[in-house]
């Protein structure tokens, strides 16, 4: 018997992005694919024609929303105190402190809530989403649906799709709405600013449409999270290390997706004037 070591050499740096850009462009056909069944099943869903567990979607709405109200307070509440402090060491030089509510305010309902809301949901609900389909790939339960003519994408995808389009907008408005209150704290105890001026200044900056911003790019973080999670975890491979991978996959690929869609929605209602 002889034993024979094989050494690789590490890849540079370069090479590791060469091979991650070829990887990205050989997934780019199948990921239009899977977005257009996406597509057609939402057109099915609006037409009645969809066929899925409506208890299932209240469960996927429940797991979604009132679970992550913990994790979605601490994370705006302590996003809304770094604003805060960020904002009044700056406008104390000018003694404009009475707008910290604006900057507060402004930010974390029309950017921020949504951003925060939207990366803390890819890291627990889209890895969840990845991982659970993946381990039905694993025992061949997909197969299971396409063999009995049950559209996979119908009865697995569309529920978790709708879940986190309904309850994302409605966390990005409790984020912003928690994130405004440690705002007033802090302008209350630290910078001597009363509490109706703070309410009054945070009425004064605040309009409809901050709001409207604010819910539309949750509503579109929800969809690219959900999207997300469901394409890697149909592409799972057969094996328990690929579920793993399949989550590790859905949480880059969900806050790359969402890194995109806030820079592109934020340019165009610029240009808008929104």
């Amino acid at each position: 018997w002889s034993l024979r070591q094989e050494i690789v050499a590490p890849r540079g740096l370069l090479a590791q992005v060469g091979t991650a850009t070829l990887e990205f462009f050989r997934g780019a056909p199948e990921m239009l694919r899977f977005l257009g069944e996406v597509t057609l099943s939402l057109g099915r869903f609006v037409t009645g024609r969809a066929h899925y567990r409506r208890a299932e979607l209240w469960l996927l709405v429940e797991q979604v929303g009132p679970r992550a109200l913990v994790i979605v307070s601490v994370i705006s509440f302590l996003v809304g105190l770094i604003l805060a402090y960020l904002g009044a060491d700056q406008l104390a030089r000018f003694g404009a402190q009475i707008f910290i509510a604006d900057l507060v305010s402004i930010g974390m309902v029309r950017e921020i809530g949504a951003l925060m809301t939207g990366i803390i949901i890819a890291g627990s609900t889209g890895a969840s989403f990845a991982a659970q389909l993946g381990t039905m790939q694993v025992n061949e339960e997909i197969d299971a649906f396409k063999t009995l003519g049950i559209s996979p994408v119908d009865f697995l995808v569309l529920p978790r799709m709708l879940a986190l389009m309904l309850m994302v907008p409605l966390l990005t408005l409790y984020a912003g709405f928690v994130g405004m209150l440690a705002g007033l704290l802090v302008s209350t105890l630290i910078f001597d600013i009363s509490f109706f001026e703070y309410y009054n200044e945070t009425l004064r900056a605040l309009e409809l449409k901050h709001f409207w911003v604010g819910l539309s790019k949750g509503t579109v973080y929800g969809a690219m999270i959900a999207f997300a999670g469901c394409l890697r975890g149909m592409q799972c491979g057969r094996s328990a290390e690929a579920v793993g991978e399949a989550a590790t996959s859905a949480v880059v690929t969900g806050i790359l997706l969402i890194t995109i869609a806030a820079s592109v929605m934020t340019i165009v209602y610029y240009q808008l004037e929104i």
